[in-house]
């Protein structure tokens, strides 16, 4: 879609066309503007891992979290 804006086509009738709105098109156009394909593929993936790296530590630390407060307390 960026693509085909920069051969020249109009915002609008390319969100017409593909069905989505003009906000989303821009966020797109900021996010993704001046990378090709394959760059942009790559980004996601990234972002994808880094969400499930995210994940994974904040159960671990909520395990922490509950490992502590059973070991503080008095037998």
């Amino acid at each position: 879609i960026l693509q085909e804006h920069d051969a020249g086509a109009k915002c609008a009738d390319l969100c017409r066309k593909h069905g989505m709105s003009e906000g989303t098109f821009y966020a797109w156009k900021a996010k993704y503007g001046g990378m090709t394909v394959s760059e942009a593929k790559r980004l996601k993936a990234l972002e994808d891992e880094n969400a499930r790296l995210k994940r994974l530590l904040a159960d671990q630390m909520l395990d922490m979290a509950a490992m502590k407060e059973l070991l503080s307390k008095k037998w």
